[in-house]
């Protein structure tokens, strides 16, 4: 019989994978705590109305790359391919946008139908925040703060480059983008496929062609910062302002415009030259109607979302021997005493909440035994051999060389009482 697999793009987490991960996580919700964020969980299926109504029919999530179908019911339904337009439904529908200055952060799977490739996957992961009711600049700032912060923690600071744009407001756009569609017409034939497609439909995003003929004719296109009102220049004048003063370094793109049709006035990327063409490690902007395109009174709302994949492969770049992981920090075995090596191991587990402790259940030859220790990652070994049980006494074996000692050297081993094996371990570990 076959084999059974993942459904293509869709991968599985693995043992050896996944302490990294919890390690990425624990340091997102640190920062996000620091900034004053609360977490939101929101399901993974939702009415696909939410997605087509803020993003917009003519984005290509919404033509292409949905994962949309009909449930019994008829009801068209969606897995999530993104997560912002869910948070959005989610404050509404639970009226938490009074009063302003709500601060949100979420994760979890993605999902488009898209082709997979590197760091590009159907199901992805994603950290996102976002904040509601402020209409500020400083709100942008302070995300791009943030961030910041994580590019230090992490030690990306000199693997990312912070990149700006203003959309301006609604009015803006359309102005500019007849002014857009008056410019490319005549060019039509020249274009790609793609973006003949977009002139039609989301002529903006044509700035995102990787075709280099595309490319060339969009050097001359007319910028969207002529068409901007005075409000909005302001507003970005603002952010710039800002950023400086915090010493933070970013560049002016004027083709950054997001993919997305929710975005106004101030977007932001993190861009890489480390991974290729998937260069976008992290990405947001203000997003002003979006509240009430979903049902609620108009509120001022901006955010951003980062790939876990992306920035887990960014990380490898920096430290090949990420996916090296301890998987145990003491190792119980015994010869013929499984009862005994699990009240041992359930002893040390209460003594030592915050070591991982492993139990050896298999059984088998001592040699055996030792050398699944050993792989286990511990660096100490709790043996309960058969003369020293009689006597309540328990073996403990240095699995790992101590400070000041080589690998040639002999390992610690001693025989203790088993009242004292707690005590005995914390004095090995202060030495």
């Amino acid at each position: 019989m076959k084999a059974l697999q993942t459904v293509r793009g869709m991968h599985d987490l693995l043992p050896e994978q996944t302490h990294r991960w919890q390690a990425l996580e624990k340091d997102l919700a640190q920062l996000f705590h620091r900034y004053g964020f609360s977490e939101i969980r929101t399901p993974i299926l939702e009415q696909a109305e939410v997605f087509t109504r803020a993003m917009g029919q003519a984005t290509d999530v919404v033509e292409k790359e949905m994962y949309a179908f009909e449930d019994r019911n008829g009801d068209l339904l969606c897995l999530r391919p993104e997560g912002t337009a869910g948070v959005v439904r989610s404050v509404v529908q639970h009226g938490l946008l009074n009063p302003p200055g709500l601060k949100v952060w979420y994760q979890g799977p993605m999902f488009r139908h898209e082709r997979p490739q590197k760091g590009r996957q159907r199901q992805f992961h994603q950290f996102g925040a976002e904040v509601f009711g402020l209409a500020e600049p400083t709100v942008e700032v302070e995300l791009m703060a943030l961030m910041t912060r994580l590019w230090t923690q992490l030690g990306l600071s000199e693997s990312v480059e912070l990149e700006l744009n203003s959309l301006g407001d609604s009015e803006d756009r359309q102005r500019y983008r007849e002014a857009l569609v008056a410019y490319l017409e005549p060019h039509r034939q020249a274009l790609d496929e793609d973006s003949q497609r977009r002139l039609d439909s989301n002529p903006l995003r044509i700035f995102d062609s990787k075709a280099a003929q595309t490319q060339a004719l969009m050097e001359d296109a007319p910028r969207l910062e002529a068409y901007l009102n005075d409000d909005a220049r302001e507003h970005f004048a603002t952010v710039q302002r800002l950023l400086d003063g915090l010493g933070i370094r970013y560049r002016i793109n004027p083709g950054l415009v997001r993919g997305l049709d929710y975005y106004s006035r101030t977007v932001f990327e993190w861009t890489t030259q480390a991974l290729g063409a998937q260069a976008t490690v992290c990405a947001g902007g203000r997003y002003d109607g979006l509240v009430a395109l979903a049902g609620g009174k108009p509120t001022p709302g901006v955010g951003f979302a980062m790939g876990a994949e992306r920035l887990l492969m960014l990380l490898a770049e920096g430290d090949p021997d990420t996916d090296t992981v301890s998987r145990a920090d003491l190792y119980v075995l015994s010869q013929s005493q499984v009862e005994g090596t699990m009240q041992v191991a359930e002893t040390l587990r209460d003594a030592f909440p915050l070591m991982s402790v492993g139990a050896d259940l298999a059984g088998g030859s001592l040699k055996a035994q030792f050398k699944r220790a050993d792989r286990s990652g511990a660096a100490i070994a709790v043996m309960l051999g058969e003369a020293e049980w009689h006597n309540r006494q328990v073996i403990l074996k240095s699995l790992r060389p101590s400070q000041g000692q080589t690998d040639g050297q002999a390992r610690d081993q001693v025989t203790v009482d088993l009242d004292q094996l707690v005590a005995t371990i914390q004095a090995w570990q202060q030495d």
